[in-house]
């Protein structure tokens, strides 16, 4: 690996990637990828669920963005995010995203690997609204929030651009 081992960049990493059981459906979910194991190994991720941060349980009922647009649009009012059974749960996706700001600001937190498809930590593509597994190009409400506050979030499928990003710091630190 090429990081230096004196560095203490730090990267918030969606807690599910790193088998915690934060996952609407309770089920475990791990990223097998070797950069996150050697991160892990360096004490550089700082593992959050901004749903359960929010209060939300394990389990319960899916969430999508209801509305034109994705985490942005919810953010500026135009979106929501419903779960299934019909619940507004904007609020509390919305406090999550800002949960999870905290934590970067408090943490010096070099990026974020959050967990692509998730209607909070979505990078590229999130569930369309219709509960029918219909993906759509998109960010998620706190994948959102964190870049339009200037923190770069790369998917669990990005972590060569990740190590990437993080040697750059290193180097430059």
């Amino acid at each position: 690996m090429s990081v230096a081992k004196n560095s203490s960049a730090k990267i918030l990493v969606s807690a599910c990637l790193v088998g915690e059981r934060v996952r609407y459906d309770g089920m475990v979910l791990v990223c097998k990828d070797r950069l996150l194991e050697y991160w892990q190994q360096e004490d550089r991720v700082l593992a959050f669920c901004p749903e359960v941060a929010a209060g939300l349980t394990v389990p319960r009922s899916p969430a999508e963005i209801i509305g034109e647009g994705d985490g942005t649009a919810v953010l500026q009012g135009f979106a929501k995010v419903i779960n299934r059974d019909g619940k507004e749960m904007t609020e509390r996706f919305v406090i999550g995203a800002k949960k999870a700001l905290e934590q970067v600001i408090s943490q010096s937190i070099a990026f974020a690997v959050l967990k692509d498809g998730s209607p909070s930590c979505g990078s590229s593509y999130i569930y369309d609204g219709s509960f029918t597994g219909v993906s759509e190009a998109g960010k998620g409400v706190t994948a959102a929030f964190l870049e339009a506050n200037g923190i770069r979030v790369f998917s669990e499928h990005q972590m060569a651009e990740a190590a990437a990003r993080l040697t750059r710091r290193v180097k430059n630190a």
